[in-house]
């Protein structure tokens, strides 16, 4: 039987630490015990206040601010159990870059960066296993579940309030390779096209391109061009859900093997030589660390399934 408690009302006062971060992604390190709907519920609901006004998802906390929690009802969870020697030795040999502030890995396709419904333990929380004494050790942004590539970790607050604000600025130079329907022209490749999130009953998301969604800026280059298909660097100037996946498919050239976006006939034909993921590996991160003038350039290589398939088409 599960145990179940009823938490007082809470007040919590952001602390130079946490200053900058987002406060879902708040929320859910610190209520470990509540379902992440739950908690987006809790926010749009306005349940949750800051410094007594309700706030969106995805408010950045400030240094002082103050957080009110409502009384909840929490279950007490079975434990997660830790990551198998297989997921560890997977991510060990996917180290690409590792220093005192950061480690960036070559995230595998098919594994969600952090746990949540359904999965017990992601990316995340098997390198928290890996080193247990960093416990500040915390994802710098995210990928989807089907997308491998560069995936940044900050070892320490500061250098993850850094990345961020390098983020939010466009400083961080991101370049993913995409399997993509048809052939680009010239005219095609330059991709600025708002886009708007919604989320379903189901709790799906799903982004759509709309005159009133945030800005949304993706450039492309072709790499290679083969039978009905093309392979091309897609450049992030800004950094949306979704964004290079919807902005191929408002082009007409669906990325290769995406459920969601994609193309049913391309998809059945590259699944017929192999193809059983989403192609889209993000290939390349580089940034310059402001605090340390740290240069950082990394890069990811294919992974051998994708390569099959560049092969044999």
């Amino acid at each position: 039987m599960v145990n179940t408690q009823i938490t007082p009302v809470q007040y919590i006062t952001i602390e130079e630490g946490y200053a900058d971060q987002r406060i879902d992604n708040f929320l859910v390190t610190r209520l470990k015990s509540l379902p992440k709907t739950r908690i987006y519920r809790l926010l749009r609901k306005g349940e949750v206040r800051v410094n007594k006004k309700r706030t969106q998802p995805s408010y950045r906390l400030q240094l002082g601010d103050v957080i009110r929690l409502p009384p909840m009802h929490l279950e007490e969870k079975v434990v997660a159990a830790p990551p198998g020697k297989r997921s560890v030795a997977m991510l060990t040999d996917r180290i690409l870059y590792e220093d005192k502030n950061l480690l960036i890995i070559n995230k595998p396709s098919g594994i969600p960066v952090h746990g949540g419904t359904g999965v017990q333990v992601g990316v995340v929380e098997t390198l928290r296993a890996m080193y247990p004494k960093l416990p500040q050790l915390e994802l710098v942004h995210r990928l989807d579940a089907d997308t491998s590539g560069c995936l940044i970790l900050a070892k320490k607050r500061s250098t993850l309030r850094e990345i961020h604000g390098l983020l939010r600025t466009g400083q961080v130079h991101k370049v993913y390779l995409a399997l993509t329907k048809g052939h680009w022209s010239p005219s095609e490749l330059r991709v600025e096209a708002a886009l708007r999130k919604n989320h379903l009953s189901s709790g799906e998301r799903i982004v759509k391109v709309d005159q009133e969604g945030k800005p949304s800026l993706t450039v492309f280059e072709p790499i290679q061009s083969y039978q009905g298909a093309m392979l091309v660097e897609a450049t992030l100037h800004t950094g949306r859900t979704h964004q290079i996946r919807v902005h191929a498919r408002y082009r007409s050239h669906p990325i290769a093997g995406d459920e969601k976006y994609g193309d049913k006939e391309f998809n059945k034909k590259l699944r017929e030589i192999g193809l059983k993921r989403l192609f889209l590996h993000s290939h390349l991160i580089e940034f310059t660390i402001p605090s340390t003038g740290q240069h950082v350039k990394v890069t990811a290589p294919l992974d051998p399934e994708l390569k099959k398939c560049l092969d044999k088409l």
